[in-house]
């Protein structure tokens, strides 16, 4: 069964902006891209590095990790570059009124 995890209110997450929380020891990310919140699980599949600490390309959607540049696409978790070439888990989000939640199975 999901569990919804309440992250902020819209007002708290504007565009560009990224928020990381924890849940029962997992590291999520949630990312406002140009208006579209994003979450994902914040490790790079290559070698676990912070990807909210990476560059957000609000054009394209990506982070690209800082320790060794690969790009993740928000929207799927598929890496667009290497050296990772696995994907991240991503989580639904869903906005109600002004809240931001998302769900983990």
């Amino acid at each position: 069964m999901a569990t919804t995890i309440t992250v902020c209110n819209t007002s708290e997450l504007g565009p560009g902006e990224v928020r990381l929380i924890e849940h029962d020891g997992l590291e999520i990310g949630v990312f406002n891209c140009a208006g579209t919140i994003y979450a994902i699980e914040d490790r790079c599949s290559h070698d676990d590095g912070p990807l909210v600490e990476g560059g957000l390309d609000q054009a394209r959607c990506t982070i690209e990790c800082p320790r060794h540049g690969s790009l993740f696409d928000l929207a799927s978790g598929k890496p667009l570059t290497l050296p990772a070439y696995e994907s991240i888990e991503t989580f639904p989000v869903t906005i109600t009124g002004n809240i931001i939640t998302l769900e983990i199975d």
